[in-house]
C-alpha cells in the first residue's frame, strides 16, 4: 500500500516490475500493530499505516448504516483468496468484531436512540450457497439445505422458505449468528467442504415506519462473505482435461456479470447480462447492477507466492469499481386501515423502540399498499437473498422469535453448565470461526460415538462408520477404544486399542474429523487453547508420519536459516495431508479402489552440478485394481477433489452417482510416469579416460528403483575406442580439437517398477551438454532386468572451454520412465539433428549456431561443411609456419654464401666441419628422445593414477548419495540397528576416501621420483 487509496505490488520475479492500482480506500493491516488491554489490535505507533477493524468500520459500515436510514438498499461484498482476511473483516475474530457484527451492533443503538413515533422492524437471515445448493443456516431441521430460488415479478429473485427471524436486540442477532455459524460446521463436516468453499449471504431487513408522515422506508442490508478466489484462474487446474467445479463456477459467473456491467458503464454494447447463470448472480442482480448501494472489499495477501492471485484479486476490483448502480429511496404511504392499526400499536407497546403486535390483516395491508406505492421504489428488493414472497404478520412472528430465544436461553445455560461439570470434545475446524463451536459430552459411563442416531455422541463426517468409537468415563478417568478397524488418532497417532486420555490430548476421528479433548474441571487451568489449532493437528501428525522440514532439507548448511521455498513446500504438504485422506475415503465409499499418497518431487534430486532441484508437492494416484498409476501436480489434485465431493455428495443424497469414465475425476488416461535419476560424472572424458559404472536409479523419496549399467568413454571418428595411451594429463590438450566419445546403456538391473507389475515397461532418456532435445532409448517391455544395449556417439568438431569445463564439473542425468499398459512411448525419433559426415551427433555447436543466426549457410550441410573450414584453417596456419620458416633459412643461407666468398677450397672444409658438427650433435638427439619417451611413460602412469582416483571418487559419491538419503526407521525397536548401520557406512565412507587420497600421494610420488631420476641421468 502506497497511500489510503492507492495499492503498489511487485512482480517478485521482476522486482523492477511493479502495478499500482487506485480504489476508493486502501489499508494495510498485515504489520505495525499491537494488543490492547482488551485483546483488541491498535497501531503500534503514530507512523504505522495499520488499519484496524475500527477503522475500516468506520469508514465502511458507517456509510452502510448511513444509507440504511435514509432507505437505500445496501451491499457488502468481501472478495479475494482464501487466508487473505475475507471473513475477518466481515465477521472478525474474538476481541476484534468485523463488519457486520459492528453494523448489527450500531444498528439497535441508534433503534434506542430514535423518536417514539416512529416503530422499526429488523429481521435477519442467514444462508449459505455451497455447489449451487442452498443451505438455511438458521433453520433447526437436520438438512437445513436444497431450498429453491424463485422468481417473482414484483420482488424479483428470492429464496423460498428461508427462514426470517425478528429481531429486538443486538444480542439476538449475536445468537443468530453462533447458532448460523454452529449450523455451517456440522454441514462442512457433513459435506466434507471447507468454510473457505461456499458463499455465506447474511441479510437484514430495516423497516422504519414514520407514523405522523403516513410514510415507511424498507431497506435492506446485504452482507456476503464470497468463497476463496484461488480458483477463479484458469490455471489453479491447469493441464486438468476434467473442468472446474461448480463451486468456483459460481465465482466464475460473478466475474463475467461484473465485466458486462464494466463494459456497459463505459458505453460498450453489452447484448446479455449472465445473471441466471448461477445461484449467487441470481441473488446479487439487484446488488451488482440495480437498486442498492454496493461496496466491494477485496483482500489480499503481502505474501510473494501469492502475487498472481493477488494481482488477479486487485484486476478484479478494478473492473468492479466501474459499475454504476442505480439506487433509489424505498418508501411507501401508508393506507388508512394501516395507519389505525398502527396507532393501536403504540399505545400498546410500551416504551419499546421495537415494533410491537400488529394482527396479520395489518401485515397484509402495509404489504399491499407497498406493493402500490409511489414509482420511487421501482426494484425494491429485486434479487435480494431476503425476498421471501408472503410472510406470517409481524406480531405473529415477532411471538414465534421470543418462543424460541426463550428455548434457546435455557439450552444455553444447560451447555454451559455441563462444561463445567463433564469432560467434552471441541471441534477443531480449518476455518477459526468454526472451532470450538461443537461441543460433545463424556457423561458417566460408557458412550458410543458415530453415525447412527442411537449413539450419545453422534458425529458426522468422512470416514466416521455408525458405531466409530466408545469413549468411557469411570472412576475420575476417560479412555476411549476404536472399534473394529475404524480410524482413531490420539496426538497424531494412531490406535487399535482402549487408550486413556489426557486433558488437551488430541483426537482425529475418520478421515480428518478433529476434536480437542477437555478433561475434568480439576484438570483445567489457564491455558490458551488457541494454540491446539488445525495446523497444530496436521504438523502434529505430519511427525508422528516422519515429515518434517528436516526431511526436506529447509536449513542450510551455510547460514543454519530456513529455506523459504522448501518451508512453502512443507506448508502445501501439511495443507494436502488431510485432503488426500478425504480423497482417499471418497474413493473407498465410492468403491473407485484409488489410492491416493504424497509425494515430493525433487525430494533427493540435483542438478547435473549436484545442486538440489526445485521441490514441489504431488500426489501419486494407483488404482489398486489395475495396477495403473498417475502423478497429479498440486493444483491438479485439489481441481480433482472437488470434482470427486461434488460425485460423493450426489451419493450421499441418494442420486446415481454413477458416471462415464472421461468424466470420472478418479480416473485418467494411461501416461508414462517419471521414475528415478541417475548421475553419471563426466569428468574422466575431460583426461580421455573409459569409464564403466553401475549407478542407482534414486526415486522422489531418494530410494533405489533400478540400477543403471552404463559405459562412457572416448573414441575415433570411426568409433574405435581410445587406448592409454590417449590419456591426457591436462583437458586443456583437447582445446580447439576435434573430440568423439560414446554413450552406451548396457542394461537396466531390479527395476521395482516392473516387480511390481510384469506387463509395464521402461525407458530411459537423457541430454547432454547443449543438445536441446532429450535422447530416449527403444522401450522395453515385461522383463525385469531390461537389456538395452544402445549405443550413441556424439562429436565436438572444435572441443570449447566451457566444454571441457562442464565436462570437469558436471554429470550426466539419464531418466526412467515407466511405461503402462495403453499409454504412448517416448519418441526416440530425433528429427533435424546436427550430425556429422560420418552420422555422429554433433555436441558444443555454439559456433555452428553462430554461423546459422548470422545467414551465412543455410542448408543441410553445415556441419560437413563447418568441419572442412576447420581443417582448411589448420592447413594454412601450418602453411603459414612452414613458410616463415624457410624465409628464416633462406636469409640464413644469404648469409652464409657472403661470408664464404667465391673460395671453393675453404667452403669444403667447412661443409666438413659443418657435417662433423652434426655428427657430434646426434648423441645429444638420441638422449632428447629417450627422454622424451620417458616423458610420455610418465604422463600414462600419471593417467592411469588419475583413472583410478576418479573410479574410486565415483564410488564415494554413490555411497555418500546412499547416506544423504538414508532415512530413521519408523519402528523404535529397529533404531540400534540403523545406528550401526549409518556407523559402518560412514565408517566405510572415511575408509574409502583415505584409501584413495593414499593410492594418489603414493602413485603421485613415484612418477615424481622417476621423472627425478631420469633428470639426473641425463645431467
Amino acid at each position: 500500500m502506497h497511500s489510503r487509496t492507492t495499492t503498489i505490488i511487485q512482480d517478485p520475479k521482476n522486482p523492477e516490475h511493479t502495478k499500482t492500482f487506485t480504489f476508493d480506500l486502501a489499508y494495510w493491516s498485515h504489520n505495525g500493530f499491537q494488543k490492547d488491554k482488551d485483546g483488541v489490535f491498535i497501531s503500534a505507533d503514530p507512523s504505522s499505516k495499520f488499519a484496524g477493524q475500527r477503522d475500516v468500520f468506520h469508514d465502511l459500515g458507517r456509510g452502510i448504516l448511513d444509507s440504511t436510514w435514509q432507505g437505500y438498499n445496501t451491499t457488502l461484498l468481501a472478495y479475494g483468496q482464501t487466508g487473505s482476511g475475507k471473513s475477518y473483516s466481515m465477521i472478525g475474530f474474538g476481541a476484534n468484531k468485523g463488519i457486520i457484527p459492528n453494523v448489527c451492533e450500531e444498528l439497535f443503538q441508534a433503534i434506542e436512540n430514535r423518536e417514539k413515533n416512529q416503530e422499526y422492524q429488523v429481521t435477519f437471515s442467514m444462508l449459505e450457497i455451497y455447489n449451487e445448493q442452498v443451505r438455511d443456516l438458521l433453520s433447526k431441521t437436520k438438512k437445513p439445505g436444497r431450498l429453491k430460488v424463485r422468481e417473482d415479478q414484483q420482488l424479483g429473485f428470492y429464496v423460498d422458505g428461508l427462514k426470517s427471524v425478528p429481531c429486538e436486540n443486538y444480542a439476538q442477532i449475536e445468537r443468530l449468528m453462533e447458532q448460523g455459524t454452529k449450523i455451517r460446521t456440522t454441514a462442512s463436516t457433513n459435506m466434507n467442504a471447507s468454510s473457505s468453499r461456499s458463499h455465506m449471504v447474511i441479510t437484514i431487513q430495516f423497516k422504519q415506519v414514520f407514523l405522523d408522515r403516513d410514510l415507511s422506508k424498507q431497506s435492506s442490508i446485504n452482507l456476503v462473505d464470497l468463497a476463496g478466489s484461488e480458483r477463479q484462474k484458469s490455471s489453479g487446474s491447469e493441464g486438468d482435461r476434467l473442468k472446474e467445479g461448480s463451486v468456483n463456477l459460481s465465482l466464475t459467473n460473478l466475474g463475467n456479470v461484473i465485466s458486462a456491467l464494466a463494459d456497459a458503464a463505459m458505453g460498450k454494447k453489452v447484448l446479455h447480462i449472465p445473471y441466471r447463470d448461477s445461484v449467487l448472480t441470481k441473488l446479487l442482480q439487484s446488488a451488482l447492477g440495480g437498486n442498492s448501494r454496493t461496496t466491494l472489499i477485496a483482500a489480499i495477501s503481502p505474501a510473494d507466492i501469492c502475487y498472481e492471485e493477488t494481482l488477479s484479486t486487485l484486476r478484479y476490483a478494478e473492473r468492479a469499481k466501474k459499475i454504476r448502480n442505480k439506487a433509489v429511496v424505498n418508501t411507501s404511504t401508508l393506507m388508512r386501515e394501516s395507519r389505525a392499526e398502527n396507532n393501536k400499536l403504540l399505545l400498546g407497546r410500551g416504551n419499546s423502540r421495537m415494533a410491537g403486535k400488529p394482527s396479520q390483516e395489518s401485515a397484509r395491508v402495509q404489504a399491499r399498499s407497498q406493493e402500490a406505492g409511489s414509482g420511487r421504489e421501482e426494484g425494491r428488493g429485486r434479487g435480494q437473498a431476503q425476498a421471501w414472497g408472503p410472510t406470517p404478520g409481524w406480531a405473529h412472528q415477532l411471538e414465534q422469535a421470543r418462543s424460541e430465544w426463550q428455548q434457546h436461553f435455557v439450552a444455553i445455560a444447560q451447555e454451559q453448565q455441563m462444561m463445567k461439570t463433564f469432560p467434552h470434545l471441541l471441534n477443531v475446524n480449518e476455518d477459526p470461526q468454526l472451532t470450538g463451536v461443537l461441543k460433545y459430552f463424556i457423561e458417566a459411563g460408557s458412550c458410543d460415538a458415530g453415525q447412527a442416531a442411537s449413539n450419545a455422541i453422534t458425529l458426522q463426517g468422512l470416514g466416521i462408520s455408525d458405531k466409530h468409537a466408545s469413549f468411557t468415563n469411570s472412576d475420575g478417568k476417560v479412555t476411549v477404544t476404536p472399534h473394529g478397524k475404524c480410524k482413531v488418532i490420539v496426538n497424531g497417532v494412531p490406535i487399535t486399542t482402549k487408550t486413556k486420555l489426557q486433558h488437551l490430548d488430541r483426537i482425529i476421528l475418520g478421515s480428518n474429523s478433529a476434536y480437542l479433548y477437555i478433561g475434568f474441571l480439576s484438570e483445567r487451568g489457564s491455558e490458551d487453547l488457541s494454540r491446539f489449532d488445525y495446523d497444530f493437528f496436521q504438523l502434529e501428525r505430519a511427525a508422528s508420519e516422519g515429515v518434517s522440514v528436516d526431511k526436506l532439507g529447509a536449513v542450510n548448511s551455510g547460514d543454519g536459516k530456513a529455506d523459504p521455498s522448501v518451508l512453502a513446500v512443507f506448508q502445501d504438504y501439511i495443507k494436502l495431508m488431510p485432503l488426500v485422506a478425504e480423497a482417499n475415503q471418497m474413493s473407498e465409499e465410492l468403491k473407485k479402489g484409488l489410492y491416493m499418497e504424497l509425494k515430493v518431487k525433487n525430494l533427493a534430486s540435483s542438478d547435473s552440478r549436484g545442486h538440489d532441484l526445485q521441490k514441489e508437492v504431488m500426489v501419486k494416484a494407483t488404482n489398486q485394481r489395475t495396477r495403473q498409476v498417475w502423478i497429479w501436480s498440486k493444483a491438479k489434485f485439489i481441481n480433482r477433489k472437488f470434482l470427486m465431493e461434488e460425485l460423493y455428495q450426489r451419493f450421499l443424497d441418494g442420486e446415481d452417482s454413477h458416471v462415464a469414465q472421461e468424466d470420472d475425476p478418479f480416473w485418467d488416461p494411461a501416461e508414462v510416469i517419471h521414475l528415478g535419476s541417475a548421475h553419471i560424472w563426466l569428468q574422466s572424458l575431460a583426461y580421455c579416460m573409459k569409464s564403466e559404472e553401475q549407478v542407482e536409479f534414486l526415486n522422489c523419496d531418494g530410494l533405489e528403483e533400478a540400477v543403471l549399467h552404463i559405459h562412457i568413454g572416448p573414441c575415433s571418428p570411426t568409433g574405435q575406442a581410445r587406448g592409454e595411451e590417449d590419456v591426457v594429463t591436462d583437458p586443456l590438450e583437447l582445446l580447439g580439437k576435434r573430440m568423439d566419445f560414446q554413450i552406451r546403456i548396457v542394461r537396466c538391473l531390479g527395476t521395482k517398477w516392473l516387480k511390481e507389475d510384469a506387463e509395464r515397461g521402461v525407458q530411459m532418456g537423457y541430454r547432454i551438454y547443449d543438445f536441446p532435445n532429450t535422447l530416449y532409448t527403444k522401450p522395453v517391455w515385461k522383463t525385469v532386468n531390461p537389456q538395452i544395449e544402445e549405443t550413441v556417439q556424439f562429436t565436438a568438431l572444435n572441443a570449447s572451454q566451457e566444454f571441457l569445463n562442464y565436462l570437469q564439473t558436471n554429470a550426466l542425468i539419464v531418466d526412467l520412465w515407466g511405461l503402462q499398459e495403453g499409454c504412448a512411448e517416448l519418441s526416440c525419433s530425433q528429427p533435424g539433428l546436427m550430425v556429422t559426415g560420418e552420422g555422429h551427433i554433433m555436441v558444443d555447436t555454439k559456433k555452428i549456431s553462430a554461423v546459422m543466426d548470422k545467414g551465412q549457410a543455410t542448408s543441410n550441410q553445415i556441419p560437413e561443411l563447418y568441419l572442412k573450414l576447420l581443417k582448411l584453417e589448420q592447413e594454412t596456419e601450418l602453411l603459414r609456419n612452414l613458410n616463415r620458416v624457410l624465409r628464416e633459412e633462406n636469409v640464413f643461407l644469404k648469409e652464409s654464401i657472403e661470408k664464404t666468398g667465391s673460395s671453393q677450397q675453404a667452403h669444403k672444409p667447412s661443409n666438413t666441419l659443418k657435417l662433423t658438427g652434426m655428427t657430434a650433435q646426434l648423441p645429444a638427439a638420441r638422449e632428447i628422445n629417450q627422454m622424451r619417451t620417458q616423458q610420455a611413460s610418465c604422463d600414462r602412469e600419471f593417467a592411469k593414477a588419475l583413472k583410478v582416483f576418479y573410479q574410486s571418487m565415483n564410488v564415494a559419491r554413490g555411497q555418500f548419495l546412499k547416506l544423504r538419503h538414508h532415512k530413521l526407521p519408523e519402528d523404535d525397536q529397529m533404531l540400534r540397528p540403523f545406528v550401526h548401520q549409518q556407523s559402518q557406512m560412514l565408517k566405510d565412507f572415511g575408509d574409502l576416501l583415505e584409501s584413495s587420497l593414499w593410492k594418489l600421494k603414493n602413485d603421485v610420488a613415484l612418477i615424481v621420483k622417476k621423472k627425478r631420476e631420469c633428470l639426473l641421468h641425463m645431467e
